[in-house]
């Protein structure tokens, strides 16, 4: 067996379902549409899936939580300026997709539609929640430890508003699809991080 090719189809199916359980959510997914736009069987799809939930779920591990890993998570980890990097990534329009604000963030749009339904899909979701909480966090922390944060703020607290904050901005552009809602939306948010900076030689 060609495992570079099974790797790949793999892959083609988690985007396509991706895509489609982005376009009109997990329930309504189509499993035909996600064959009829890569192009493969039943039989391949069953092969890497048994069942749609499962494909729901390794969407949830293998697509959604790497994009926030690539876009926020490893480059706040890796950073040696935590505060200056958040700020970044909260400001950087070319990290954004548009079709995030036409149809809402993938993530939230799970955790509104299955939590309420599924233990699986709600721990899930809620791991990821927790690893963007506590990355952030982590970030602020590190931020206070270079003198680059106030002393005073508490970094939890903060951090729970952010990806709040962060995951409101996109829902309130969906309702409204209006990409200018979610910048003015989220250059408030940004006004917030970078309030919390420590005075220049404080």
């Amino acid at each position: 067996m060609d495992t570079r090719k099974t790797d790949q189809t793999r892959d083609k199916l988690l985007q396509a379902a991706f895509c489609e359980i982005h376009r009109h959510g997990y329930q309504a997914a189509s499993i035909a549409n996600i064959l009829h736009d890569t192009g493969l069987t039943k039989g391949a799809l069953y092969h890497h899936f048994p069942t749609k939930h499962d494909l729901g779920l390794a969407v949830i591990d293998e697509v959604i939580r790497e994009r926030l890993e690539g876009l926020i998570f490893r480059r706040l980890r890796a950073s040696r300026q935590p505060l200056a990097t958040l700020l970044e990534i909260i400001g950087d329009k070319a990290g954004i997709d548009p079709q995030a604000i036409a149809l809402g963030c993938p993530l939230n749009n799970l955790i509104q539609e299955m939590s309420p339904l599924d233990a699986a899909f709600k721990d899930k979701l809620n791991d990821i929640l927790t690893a963007w909480g506590s990355t952030v966090e982590d970030a602020l922390r590190r931020a206070q430890q270079d003198g680059s944060l106030r002393a005073d703020v508490d970094c939890r607290a903060a951090s729970l508003f952010i990806v709040s904050a962060w995951e409101g901005c996109v829902g309130i552009a969906k309702n409204l699809q209006s990409p200018a809602s979610f910048w003015l939306c989220i250059e408030q948010l940004r006004g917030y991080v970078a309030s919390l900076q420590a005075a220049p030689g404080g």
